[in-house]
């Protein structure tokens, strides 16, 4: 079956009712460039609602700003859309929620925005505080859903949970690190056990199978940030994505970020061979390989590399075996423990400065969201891995919130 995004039932919507319900004089919409209609991947989200009739008045853009091409962490200023003429209020810089005066004008905010999958992507917590500040002022909020490209399985979703003295704007709520879900269903998660009172509606996907990646959605990959220029950066981006709080590159700069960590010290044969089977448990399979980063520790140096492939065997189906099979938060544990050890001279952690976190301290704990593990690195065994990165009961608390 052909899947369809959110955007591309709502447009077929609109188009049915002959445009907007008559409710939307003045709309805004949270996205980025990369938000794309399914059935035309040239159209970007707004301009397709605009040739549909909705009247936007203001756009919103997160992290890397509306054409997604600013740099990780970097502030991004206000500006006006060079493609549709529309003001855009960064959400990613003064401002981390659209005020009450942004929002007190409009009769309903959209949301879209391609999501990771991954906690500490800060998409779906822009989603958070949407919802929040619209609850606030009782302006509807509709979220046009899209797929979970690393799928929907609830077994494969990886902890750790968010403690509460972890949160920032990598983290805001006690969700797992790869959480399994769409950005639709934490918007429903959310407003169950925080803003019952929020005027939310999410227009779901059609033809979405949760137990497939994505290639089984049968779409380009548009990059949703400068480092995820690809699916093969995204695989793997739950677990690497640790890496960024230590003095390792992953790749910033390179046409596969994420799937490839390194340093010019690292003995990778030998970390390789050390996390060897339970790298084959998490469904990838390792090799040392070389590259120089252009961004980040070691730019424009090479660096001995770990490379990161999905072990899918021949005669299987990809997209199911990352939907079910990996387990990267668990891999990137296992290899931080394994380059400690190794390393214990060369290896050290990091500052990582964001405009929502400028001073960049406590950035591990911030990703993994537990404040007492950077201490255990070095000193973890699979089954304390394993257990850091069980959610048991996940599947139950997001029982009410799942759509697909």
């Amino acid at each position: 079956m052909v899947v369809r995004f959110g955007i591309d039932v709502l447009l077929e919507r609109l188009t049915q009712a002959g445009g907007p319900p008559p409710a939307w004089r003045r709309v805004g919409l949270v996205t980025n460039d990369a938000a794309r209609l399914g059935t035309d991947a040239t159209c970007r989200t707004r301009e397709g609602l605009l040739r549909a009739g909705v009247p936007l008045q203001r756009l919103f853009g997160p992290e890397h700003g509306l054409i997604a091409t600013a740099i990780d962490g970097a502030r991004v200023d206000d500006t006006i859309d060079t493609v549709t003429g529309l003001p855009v209020v960064s959400l990613y810089g003064a401002r981390m929620r659209p005020t009450a005066e942004q929002l007190g004008d409009l009769d309903v905010l959209l949301f879209d925005i391609p999501d990771v999958g991954a906690r500490c992507y800060t998409y779906a917590w822009t989603l958070f505080h949407a919802l929040q500040a619209c609850a606030d002022v009782s302006v509807p909020l509709l979220v046009l859903d899209r797929p979970n490209p690393l799928g929907g399985c609830l077994h494969v979703a990886e902890g750790p949970v968010l403690e509460k003295e972890c949160r920032s704007f990598i983290g805001e709520d006690d969700i797992p690190l790869r959480h399994s879900l769409t950005l639709g269903e934490l918007a429903r998660l959310w407003q169950r056990e925080h803003w019952p009172a929020a005027m939310l509606e999410v227009v779901p996907c059609e033809g979405w199978n949760r137990k497939q990646a994505w290639p089984a959605v049968g779409r380009p990959w548009i990059p949703p940030s400068p480092a995820m220029p690809s699916f093969e950066s995204a695989i793997w981006y739950p677990g690497t994505c640790l890496f960024e709080a230590t003095n390792l590159s992953v790749g910033r700069g390179t046409d596969i970020p994420f799937a490839q960590i390194g340093a010019p010290w690292l003995r990778a044969e030998a970390v390789i061979e050390q996390v060897a089977a339970e790298a084959a448990q998490t469904g990838a399979h390792l090799r040392a390989c070389e590259f120089m980063p252009a961004e980040g520790p070691w730019a424009g140096t090479s660096c001995r590399g770990i490379r990161m492939l999905d072990a899918t065997p021949p005669d299987g189906d990809r997209s199911v075996w990352i939907a079910q099979t990996t387990h990267p938060v668990q891999l990137g544990l296992a290899l931080l423990d394994a380059i400690v050890r190794q390393h214990p001279d060369d290896f050290s952690w990091a500052h990582y400065p964001t405009a929502a976190n400028p001073t960049g301290t406590d950035h591990f704990a911030r990703l993994i969201g537990r404040a007492d593990l950077h201490a255990a690195m070095g000193a973890q065994s699979r089954e304390d891995r394993i257990g850091l990165t069980a959610v048991p009961d996940w599947r139950e608390r997001c029982a009410l919130a799942r759509l697909y």
